[in-house]
């Protein structure tokens, strides 16, 4: 199938240095905030991007949990391919596309696990049935089919019966520490504004990219 015919003109506001805080994360806060005020569903969705020993890269859709000047946090199945590939190579890249206000923002960084008080805290604010399937779940194994999935979940379900469901030591956070961000927005004629922050000396290097 061809799209080169899907074409749209990029008519939002531009951006300037001067716009800019020269903290990314401040920034980044300013932009979070404006995209869910929109009523935009799922503004914290972000792709994350990651790549094996071998090189072999691979993306997916999580949700960002928090953030702040140690990072950005989301939590998932440690022994994913997802949580595989971050524990062996210590790094990793979230995409924020938020195409309704044409605007875009990659961050890359280092990444470690979050402690195992802030992993209890948050698995204990989930809904109960979130924290079920944690345990239900063999993220990215293969399953013979649905019946498998739901009939694990009903076991599970049954064995936390009256009773708090505790967190599954296979199931944690990780923190992306952010080392380039990079905020984009959209323009006419593709000419695109793109400035890169680069952290440089404990502070950050601000450089507008050509588009």
């Amino acid at each position: 199938m061809d799209l080169g015919h899907y074409r749209r003109v990029y008519e939002g506001a531009g951006l300037d240095r001067t716009d800019l805080h020269d903290d990314p994360v401040v920034q980044f806060e300013y932009w979070f905030a404006e995209v869910a005020a929109t009523g935009l569903f799922e503004p914290n969705a972000m792709v994350v991007a990651t790549v094996d020993t071998d090189g072999t890269p691979a993306a997916r859709n999580v949700l960002l949990k928090s953030f702040d000047h140690l990072g950005f946090v989301f939590y998932t199945n440690t022994l994913s391919a997802k949580g595989r590939a971050l524990d062996l190579t210590g790094r990793a890249a979230l995409l924020f596309s938020w195409i309704e206000l044409r605007r875009q923002v990659q961050v890359r960084g280092a990444v470690t696990r979050v402690a195992d008080v802030e992993a209890d805290d948050y698995f204990a604010s989930r809904p109960r049935g979130s924290q079920i399937g944690a345990w239900a779940s063999r993220q990215s194994e293969v399953l013979r089919d649905r019946d498998e999935l739901d009939e694990r979940f009903a076991a599970e379900e049954a064995r936390w019966d009256g009773r708090a469901v505790d967190r599954p030591p296979h199931w944690s956070g990780y923190r992306v520490r952010p080392e380039v961000v990079e905020f984009w927005q959209g323009r006419p004629d593709r000419l695109h504004d793109r400035f890169r922050y680069t952290l440089a000396d404990g502070g950050w290097d601000i450089e507008r990219l050509s588009p």
